[in-house]
């Protein structure tokens, strides 16, 4: 059975996100630990997993990031750049250990984070998406609004 996504990724904002770490913007992910505090990490591996997820690969398997959604699956992503002033992404993460959920979002990462992992020891995260929100840019009329929301 095959679902149709609330709402689906523009093609501005997957380019925003592929180019990410090779622009000098790699994704700053915001979770929240078992104790209730903030867990802040940069995420370089971080790709469009489909037209309404994220996926990241986690290299560091045992990691706060890991705890830190294995008990609070609510996340939030930020992209800035100097061209983008603020991009942000809110959504359910999970860790996904099905083996062909696991290579797709590997495989996805960026190539410099694949090598940094070469034994494939991370695990995968995939996120449902619920917002997507911020300004992408300007153009003769003024800020780019982007929002994006499930149901």
């Amino acid at each position: 059975m095959t679902t149709t996504p609330a709402f689906a990724l523009t093609p501005d904002i997957i380019d925003l996100v592929t180019g990410a770490l090779d622009a000098g913007a790699a994704l700053l992910l915001a979770a929240v630990d078992r104790q209730g505090r903030p867990v802040l990490s940069y995420r370089g591996s971080t790709a469009v997993y489909s037209q309404d997820q994220l996926c990241l690969w986690v290299r560091n398997a045992e990691g706060g990031t890991i705890d830190a959604i294995t008990h609070n699956p609510n996340v939030a992503i930020m992209y800035r750049s100097a061209a983008v002033p603020m991009l942000q992404f809110a959504g359910r993460a999970r860790i996904v250990d099905d083996a062909a959920e696991r290579d797709r979002a590997f495989a996805l990462a960026h190539e410099r984070e694949r090598r940094s992992d070469p034994e494939r020891k991370g695990r995968a995260v995939v996120i449902d998406l619920d917002f997507v929100g911020g300004v992408t840019g300007f153009d003769e009329s003024g800020p780019k609004l982007v929002r994006l929301a499930r149901g």
